[in-house]
């Protein structure tokens, strides 16, 4: 079976899996815009995964929770298990366990930090043929 991703898609993919959440959040805010329906729903959720994961790994742990939760909203809209080649209820599994700590402090504190290895890791069904060249996707600094 043979799967026709956006370049950009890819692209994010691959830098969320590098764990550079912001990049990856960048290259696919511009694919986002262009989505309707479940995609742009799928994409929102993406996105605010990418950034709430930015926000764990700088100790801002109230947007991080945030952003898991708005990011989970907008999932849960899609009505699809597969979307992307992503199949939602594994990334769901991952995320849950990569934010159990802060799902389930009493208090968040400064001693609950992201964990590198439990960040999940998106794997695409079917794959692609080939991956694009994630440099030609990233944004020049002004």
């Amino acid at each position: 079976m043979e799967a026709d991703y956006p370049p950009s898609y890819l692209a994010g993919v691959q830098l969320f899996n590098r764990h550079d959440f912001f990049e990856a959040h960048e290259v696919w805010e511009d694919l986002w815009a262009e989505e309707h329906g479940a995609a742009h729903l799928f994409l929102q959720g993406m996105i605010q995964i990418a950034v709430g994961l930015c926000h764990f790994c700088n100790g801002n742990l109230r947007g991080a929770l945030k952003l898991y939760r708005t990011s989970r909203r907008y999932h849960d809209r899609c009505g699809e298990t597969f979307i992307y080649g992503l199949e939602l209820s594994d990334l769901w599994t991952q995320m849950e366990r990569c934010y159990h700590e802060i799902l389930h402090a009493e208090e968040l504190t400064s001693d609950l930090e992201a964990d590198p290895d439990l960040f999940p890791t998106l794997k695409l069904n079917p794959p692609p043929e080939e991956w694009p060249d994630v440099e030609d996707f990233l944004h020049e600094e002004e």
